[in-house]
């Protein structure tokens, strides 16, 4: 088995994958490791043989796939968080990103770490490989007689500190987590209003009793209003039950059907009157209620507002559930491909509304290879760019930060004319899997063979020094920010997440996905500055 593992990289790869997979999910405590127990399965079987080996392109390829679909997918989340607390959060990155800089700088003085060493172990423990090569060229560039022997040194200790980035973190956040023992149900429901993370929905008929509103409309009701609700169907004593528009005249006696959530919905029955028995949605003599898909790539993209459905058909769209998540549906909702949206309409409208959204499970599920691979190549040509600083210093987006910053923008964008950016959320999802299991597959097998053969007193010393810089980081970062900055505990994890690895950590604890909100908004900026400090690092110290 040895050998067919030494010779087939690819079925060495599956294997990897697939016990980090089982092991992933046994249950520790409350939590579990995820696919970031795929880096730990990798780790064994290189430390078992250093014959096993994994293509670079493999971690090359889990890189691109990961970081390009969790760019598009957070897009609208991270530029909102810029919109609402930009200023905050980015200072505090900064901040955060700083304080590794300097204990980095303490270290290389207290333990007695030379420049190359200290600059591989800033690059390893804040796990990232384009500061390690940014760091490199810059030793080759400056013409130094043993550049060859000062880049072997910061890969050794790049390369014992790498797992020590990821380990150490995750060990700062259980810490941590338990001090504070956050309630993250209830914070990402405080961020509900802020974020597009979901809602509880539900609907409930209200008795129209408050005879004040006698012959208001609806539009002057809502006016002043920060009702998330959506008003949808009305039991009119004269007209019979008919579908809400903006000029219906409220009546006391007449029945109304609201969605939103319960807490949202009990601020409408305060002012209307009071609960029905009767349940307007069972009544299904004239409307329907149906779910169907987004496929049709002429609405994906576009805003609610501007299909212009109340023109079009007698029919109201009530929610959409996109992933498991449910959505209130307004004029600014954006569709996505594999939506799955949830409407009242006449009977009689029920297939053309079908044609119109396309409804087709296998069409919504199906990625356009063209945008696709239009959208990565872009990315890839951005990260290829080299961009100078004052003082000799350059870095690269690279890899990771070329891809990311253009699946922000895409994902902002939506769609160019006929062109639809965004991925289906289930091969989104799906692709975020894959990717995240290839990185992390070819980073353990890679690192776990250089930790047997290379381990010293040295290699400890360098482990024990990336873990202090990871660990008192972290903790830095989770308790300034949450107990003096204000940040939700949610989204300083995902600051805190300088690894995929991390995330998928993160996001398997809050059980949600505010961490992504984090991640994206923090990857673009510690990408750019750990580059620079790497190479602050070899200069000041050499």
């Amino acid at each position: 088995m040895t050998q067919i593992l030494q010779e087939n990289p690819i079925i060495l790869l599956f294997v990897v994958t697939a016990l980090g997979y089982l092991i992933g999910n046994i249950k520790l405590g409350n939590s579990s490791l995820g696919v970031a127990a795929v880096l730990f399965v990798g780790l064994v079987f290189g430390a078992i043989d250093p014959a096993f080996k994994l293509p670079n392109e493999i971690f090359q390829i889990g890189l691109i796939l990961f970081i390009y679909a969790i760019g598009l997918s957070s897009a609208p989340a991270f530029f909102e968080s810029i919109r609402r607390n930009g200023v905050r959060d980015l200072l505090f990155i900064i901040a955060m990103l700083t304080f590794s800089f300097a204990l980095a700088l303490l270290l290389s003085f207290l333990l007695g770490f030379d420049a190359s060493i200290i600059t591989g172990i800033y690059s390893g423990s804040t796990t990232n490989t384009p500061a390690l090569a940014g760091a490199i060229n810059l030793a080759m560039e400056r013409g130094l007689s043993n550049a060859d022997q000062i880049s072997n040194d910061m890969v050794v200790g790049y390369s014992y500190s790498y797992p020590m980035g990821i380990i150490g973190v995750m060990l700062a956040i259980g810490i941590v987590r338990r001090i504070f023992n956050v309630d993250f149900n209830k914070e990402m429901n405080s961020l509900k209003n802020d974020y597009p993370l979901g809602e509880n929905l539900t609907s409930k008929t209200l008795n129209i009793e408050n005879t004040d509103l006698n012959g208001v409309t609806l539009r002057d009701l809502l006016k002043g209003k920060k009702w998330k609700v959506k008003f949808v169907q009305v039991n009119d004593r004269k007209q019979g039950m008919t579908l809400t528009h903006w000029s219906y005249q409220l009546k006391a006696g007449d029945q109304i059907m609201v969605v939103g959530e319960l807490n949202e919905i009990e601020k409408v029955k305060d002012v209307l009157g009071s609960y029905s028995e009767v349940n307007l949605s069972k009544d299904r003599r004239l409307f329907d209620v149906r779910r169907i898909f987004v496929s049709n790539p002429k609405v994906i993209g576009k805003r609610v507002s501007e299909l212009e459905l109340d023109k079009r058909f007698n029919a109201i769209i009530t929610r959409i559930r996109r992933g498991d998540t449910d959505m209130l549906a307004n004029g600014n909702t954006v569709l996505q491909s594999g939506d799955r949206i949830r409407f009242i309409a006449s009977r009689k409208e029920l297939k053309a509304l079908s044609r119109f959204f396309g409804d087709s499970y296998t069409a919504s599920s199906q990625v356009n290879l063209f945008s696709f691979g239009i959208g990565i190549t872009l990315g890839l040509l951005l990260g290829m760019i080299t961009i100078q600083l004052p003082g000799g210093l350059s870095f690269k987006l690279g890899l990771a930060g070329g891809p990311l910053v253009v699946a922000l923008i895409l994902g902002m964008l939506r769609r160019t004319g006929p062109i639809i950016w965004t991925l289906p959320y289930g091969a989104n999802v799906t692709i975020q899997q894959i990717g995240l299991s290839f990185l992390l597959a070819a980073i353990g097998v890679s690192s776990g063979s250089t930790f047997v053969q290379n381990l010293s007193i040295e290699a400890l010393e360098i482990m024990g020094g990336a873990a202090i810089i990871a660990i008192f980081t972290t903790i830095f970062a989770l308790v300034v920010g949450y107990k003096l900055v204000k940040i939700p505990f949610s989204i300083l994890l995902g600051f805190v997440s300088n690894q995929p690895a991390i995330l998928d950590f993160n996001l398997n604890i809050t059980k949600n996905k505010v961490p992504n909100i984090g991640y994206t908004l923090m990857m673009p900026l510690a990408l750019i500055l750990k580059i620079i400090y790497a190479q602050l690092l070899f200069i000041f110290l050499q």
